[in-house]
C-alpha cells in the first residue's frame, strides 16, 4: 500500500514569508493599519538614548500586541513564543524575536497610547463605510422588524457602550499585569532561596529583617542569576 510521504528534513528549499502569508490574511491589515499612523500622535514615546542596543520600534511592538488581541493570546510569554513559531508573526514581525519582558514593559508603559490606537480603529471603519452611524427615525408606524434591547441604540446608550468597552480594555490590562505577578509569585513560593545564593541567615538584633521571597517583584531583573525566564517558559 502507498502513503503520501513528507520532505527530506534535511533537504534544502529557497523559503519566502511574502509567498507564505496570502494576500487575504488578517496580518497584511495590521501591517497597513499601524504603518498607516504616526504614533507620536497617540502618545507612543519615540524618543530614544542612542546608547547600548537599539531598542524595538514602537510600532512594531504594536502590531504584535494588537495580533495577540485578535488571537486571544495575552501572556506576553505566549507572544514570545509564537514570534519564533508563527510563520504570520514570522512575516509581520520582520523576524523579530522581541523577550517577554520588552513585550510587556511595552503594554505597561502605553496603556493610554494603546487606548487610543482602538478607539482609532472605530474611526477607521467609518472611514470605509463598515459603521453607517446614521440616526433612523420612526413616526409611531409598526413595523416587522427585529429590534430586541440589544439591536437599537439611542446617544445615552452608545455612551454606557463606549464606557464599557473602555473599562474593559482597562480589566484586560490589569488581567495581564495580574497573571505576570502571580506566575512570579508562584515562582518564588517553589524554590529554596539559599540554592540561589540569597542570603537567609540574619542576627536577630534590633529591627527585623524582610524574608528574601518578600521582594519577588524584582526577580525580573536577576533572571539572567535564577534561570526565570527558562523555568517559567
Amino acid at each position: 500500500m502507498k502513503f503520501t510521504t513528507g520532505k527530506d528534513r534535511n533537504q534544502t528549499e529557497i523559503f519566502c514569508l511574502e509567498q507564505a502569508v496570502g494576500q487575504d490574511n488578517e496580518v497584511r491589515l495590521i501591517d497597513l493599519f499601524v504603518s498607516s499612523i504616526k504614533m507620536a500622535d497617540y502618545g507612543f514615546d519615540m524618543n530614544f538614548i542612542d546608547n547600548g542596543r537599539p531598542a524595538y520600534h514602537p510600532a512594531d511592538l504594536l502590531k504584535l500586541f494588537i495580533y495577540g488581541y485578535l488571537n486571544r493570546i495575552r501572556s506576553s510569554r505566549a507572544l514570545e513564543k509564537e514570534c519564533k513559531r508563527n510563520i504570520e508573526l514570522m512575516w509581520l514581525m520582520k523576524g523579530l524575536m522581541p523577550d517577554h519582558n520588552t513585550i510587556a514593559n511595552f503594554r505597561k508603559d502605553n496603556p493610554k497610547a494603546i487606548r487610543k490606537i482602538f478607539h482609532a480603529t472605530v474611526s477607521l471603519a467609518k472611514n470605509f463605510h463598515l459603521i453607517g452611524a446614521k440616526l433612523l427615525a420612526g413616526d409611531s408606524t409598526k413595523l416587522r422588524a427585529q429590534n430586541s434591547k440589544k439591536n437599537n441604540f439611542s446617544p445615552a446608550k452608545l455612551e454606557r457602550h463606549i464606557a464599557y468597552i473602555d473599562e474593559r480594555l482597562n480589566e484586560y490590562s490589569s488581567l495581564l499585569a495580574q497573571q505576570a505577578t502571580r506566575l512570579i509569585a508562584l515562582f518564588v513560593n517553589t524554590i529554596k532561596m539559599s540554592d540561589y545564593g540569597f542570603a537567609i541567615d540574619f542576627i536577630c538584633n534590633g529591627r527585623l529583617a524582610y524574608y528574601p521571597s518578600n521582594f519577588h517583584f524584582v526577580l525580573s531583573r536577576l533572571q539572567v542569576k535564577i534561570g526565570l525566564a527558562t523555568i517559567l517558559t
